[in-house]
């Protein structure tokens, strides 16, 4: 049988999945080997799913709100397929849908939240969808987002969250604190944010028992 293959930027993400038929990939760290994991994994799969975290670039999303995405925007152009999307939102009715950014980065500054959200009519944005896109389209899979806001538009990430991601999607402490200690400022931000992605992990674990991947997915299911 056809595996699912799910992208996710950090392990935590991956791990709310649980232990389904599917793939899972998580690497927002590392574009290149994400896009060369991905490739290795894709002959034979059914469709990518990019799942997990998103930063919203939309006034009237709040932190555990699920978006749905119908297209991607950013480093790639691309639309999702349209059963996949209708699926998803049916197991998601409260999810909003619309683009997805995502060009790798991650999108810290308030004003450039609301510069991209506005020029691209985006809802949210993660680092790795538009590589799943990329992916999806070079071997004619069906590509879908289904992403839960993990911080708001109105709220900048500090620095000790830009660098807590290594490569392979672990969670760098060292990094992060390092940071801190460099940037002291910064804690009470920092705390913020933390409190808002433990918010977050508790919406998508649940959101993630919702979805019953990849069965959702199936044209049976």
């Amino acid at each position: 049988m056809n595996r699912l293959i799910v992208v996710t930027g950090t392990q935590r993400e991956a791990a709310v999945l649980g232990p389904k038929e599917i793939t899972v990939i998580a690497g927002g760290g590392d574009a290149e080997g994400l896009r060369t994991r991905l490739r290795a994994a894709a002959p034979g799969a059914m469709g990518i799913v990019s799942f997990g975290f998103a930063g919203a670039l939309a006034d009237g999303l709040g932190i555990g709100d699920w978006v749905i995405g119908a297209r991607v925007s950013g480093a790639i152009a691309a639309d999702c397929d349209p059963l996949w999307s209708a699926a998803l939102r049916r197991q998601l009715p409260q999810a909003r849908t619309g683009t997805v950014y995502a060009d790798g980065r991650l999108i810290a500054n308030v004003a450039e939240k609301r510069s991209l959200g506005a020029r691209h009519a985006a809802l949210c944005a993660d680092m790795e969808s538009h590589i799943a896109a990329e992916v999806a389209a070079e071997r004619a899979l069906p590509f879908a987002i289904t992403r839960c806001i993990s911080d708001e538009i109105s709220r900048a990430l500090p620095p000790a969250i830009a660098v807590a991601m290594r490569p392979d999607g672990s969670v760098d402490g060292r990094a992060m604190a390092l940071s801190l200690a460099t940037r002291p400022g910064q804690y009470a931000d920092f705390a913020r944010a933390i409190r808002g992605f433990l918010r977050a992990m508790a919406c998508l674990r649940e959101g993630a028992q919702r979805l019953a991947l990849p069965a959702t997915l199936r044209p049976d299911g």
